[in-house]
């Protein structure tokens, strides 16, 4: 009888390199965590889970833990277990196994979930403060997965980047102070397509890759899909032949799970030396990677390909790897670039380090030679005779040929120009609309969500989280009093007696979310004067302005009117779409797309209540030239514009 398993690690088709790089992390937990991009379908989640049945399958700890502490206490402690030691009481070491943990944080997890919170119920019996640890102290040595990471609240993506960098998670609420560690392998997917992930948490994975780099076959697309249909999470497969395949691949998870349970006993037997630690430094700074994550991770990640391998000793093709992995993804100096160099200001390919004997550069520039220099003088010559003698076109001489003049269209279609130069001050949006007075974000509070600012009086509202410390706190002067009153009724014997008076509920506040309204000029004037790079500008303002998880919002106006092309939302893909699809033409009613903008912003602010601040962004050159009463009544007073002609506006 099989108990109810993930989709296979063996069944998924390709994927090798991510395949591979869950295994490094699987023999490295402590310091690689995986994260995976890529479309809908392509597989991230189940990659993820899949990794259940690769790593140990138990885990040892002390009987009874609730933070997973390992008996030689080797990764750490609680706070509740070190007090207890400190204090000198004879702890029962006592180790009991357990499955591995694989906890995945939901999408719309709660702090008190995550980190952990008072436990209500314990606390009211006991009289006393008792606290219940939450998702991040059961993942504790096991597998944590995070599903649309790009999608968490920022509170909960700040708790994150803390544990993955201290390993430790610290709670400080309700005369609470609770410390417990959390090194678990962490796995992380999400698509791109959904919204940008904040950089600062992309630099805390070792290993970030692409589900949807390489696409697959047809003979590989059958082969995904008799795999799908034939695997049942259940004890029978649909098919003697799936049947067949899925004990094929539980030998393969066995001696996959052998390997890994081999490198991680043997992972501190794995030395790398100082010249191959030079090696992998010379590699980041040839690339232009930022801070010392790059090498650090690449010595960690060649360190878990030897131990992988069963080698005590890192190998030149365990630094390629570790260079590939982490090195290059965080490159900022591409191969082959030119850097202005010397005081002649002559630009050259910037020359790659010597590398340590035995080793190549992974990121070698491509050589330039004499032929291809002269080539492409060559090609650039003649694309700059064919530019200065066009080829004469045969309709000239058709000059005495009567033409009709074109008629010029109402509207214009403009691509988008890549390569827009825009003030870096006004790139600067992504900071700037986060800054409420003196220079902090402005602040929601609620009686629902956010982070737990004190306790206040109820104030008769539902759903309300009552604050028990407050509470226990408020009541505990009245404990005596009580119990001598209570003595000969059903409420004798109570631990605990509160009344209604003594309920106390949790006032909380939350960064006030802004929306930026970007009001485009899409008139003829504007089609005229480079549209197209206004269209790119404006595409540059919303990716910065989206980087800060903020709301955006599209209003474009030409001919007599304005109108909402995008309503308030965080689909910067959405909006994109309709900025590249937007028409031109027309006059320009500045007048009324600046009067939508601020009825947006004030229906945005009094229907969602996360918006605290509204920016708008305005892109045109100025010309307006159709008022107001134009746009909204349709009607037009010509004594209002002395230059108006045939009844019709200037």
């Amino acid at each position: 009888m099989r108990d109810a398993r993930p989709f296979p690690f063996g069944l998924i088709v390709d994927q090798q390199k991510i395949k591979h790089a869950l295994l490094l992390s699987a023999a490295n937990p402590k310091s690689i965590g995986v994260l995976i991009g890529g479309g809908r379908g392509t597989g991230k989640s189940i990659l993820a889970r899949s990794m259940a049945q690769i790593v140990p399958s138990y885990i040892k700890r002390i009987r009874g833990s609730e933070y997973n502490i390992d008996p030689d206490l080797e990764d750490g402690v609680d706070s509740f277990l070190l007090q207890r030691l400190q204090n000198g009481e004879q702890v029962q070491m006592d180790t009991e196994l357990i499955p591995t943990p694989f906890v995945q944080i939901p999408l719309g997890v709660m702090e008190d979930s995550l980190v952990g919170a008072v436990d209500l119920e314990n606390s009211l019996e006991t009289g006393t403060p008792v606290f219940s640890p939450g998702l991040l102290a059961k993942a504790h040595r096991g597998i944590l997965y995070i599903d649309d990471i790009n999608l968490l609240d920022d509170e909960v993506t700040d708790i994150l980047i803390k544990v993955m960098s201290d390993g430790y998670v610290n709670v400080e609420r309700e005369g609470l102070s609770v410390t417990y560690p959390c090194r678990p392998l962490i796995i992380a997917s999400y698509n791109p397509e959904e919204g940008e992930l904040r950089e600062h948490l992309l630099d805390r994975f070792a290993i970030t890759l692409s589900a949807d780099a390489t696409p697959l076959s047809t003979e590989e697309r059958v082969t995904a899909v008799d795999n799908v249909l034939g695997f049942s999470g259940g004890s029978q497969q649909n098919s003697a032949l799936a049947e067949e395949n899925l004990r094929k691949v539980e030998v393969d998870e066995q001696t996959l799970r052998t390997k890994v349970e081999m490198a991680r006993m043997h992972f501190h037997q794995v030395e790398i030396t100082t010249s191959q630690i030079q090696y992998l430094c010379e590699e980041a700074t040839r690339a232009g990677c930022e801070g010392q994550r790059a090498e650090i991770f690449a010595t960690e990640i060649s360190k878990a390909s030897a131990a992988l391998d069963g080698r005590t000793a890192v190998s030149k093709e365990d630094l390629q790897k570790a260079v590939v992995l982490a090195i290059v993804p965080r490159a900022t100096i591409l191969p082959g670039e030119y850097v202005q160099g010397g005081d002649d200001g002559e630009t050259n390919v910037a020359p790659p380090p010597p590398p340590p004997e035995g080793l190549s550069p992974i990121m070698e520039p491509p050589p330039t030679t004499e032929d291809n220099y002269d080539s492409d003088n060559d090609d650039t010559e003649n694309e700059a005779e064919e530019e200065t003698n066009p080829e004469p076109d045969d309709s000239e001489g058709d000059e005495g040929e009567s033409e009709e003049p074109m008629a010029i269209p109402e509207e214009f279609f403009f691509g988008v120009e890549k390569d827009v130069n825009v003030d870096p001050r006004l790139l600067a949006v992504s900071r700037w609309t986060r800054k409420g007075r003196g220079g902090k974000r402005a602040k929601i509070f609620s009686l629902v969500r956010g982070r737990f600012v004190k306790a206040i009086f109820p104030k008769g509202k539902k759903g309300t989280r009552l604050a028990v410390a407050a509470t226990l706190r408020a009541a505990a002067p009245y404990q005596k009093s009580r119990r001598l009153r209570a003595s000969g009724t059903k409420k004798e014997g109570r631990l605990v007696h509160i009344l209604k008076d003594d309920f106390r509920i949790k006032r909380m506040s939350r960064k006030a979310g802004t929306l930026v309204i970007f009001c485009v000029d899409a008139s003829g004037s504007m089609a005229l004067n480079r549209m197209s790079a206004a269209k790119g500008a404006a595409i540059n303002l919303l990716s910065e302005a989206y980087k800060s998880r903020d709301k955006i919002a599209l209003i474009t106006f030409h001919g007599e009117n304005a109108q909402v092309l995008v309503p308030p939302t965080k689909s910067i893909a959405l909006t994109k779409s309709r900025l590249e699809a937007m028409p031109c033409g027309g006059g320009s009613p500045l007048a009324h797309s600046l009067m939508l903008a601020a009825q947006t912003a004030l229906n945005t602010m009094k229907v969602k209540q996360d918006v605290g601040r509204v920016v708008i962004v305005l892109i045109t050159d100025g010309r307006a030239n159709i008022p107001l009463e134009l746009s909204v009544d349709h009607t037009f007073t010509p004594s209002t514009d002395p230059q108006s002609k045939a009844g019709m506006p200037s």
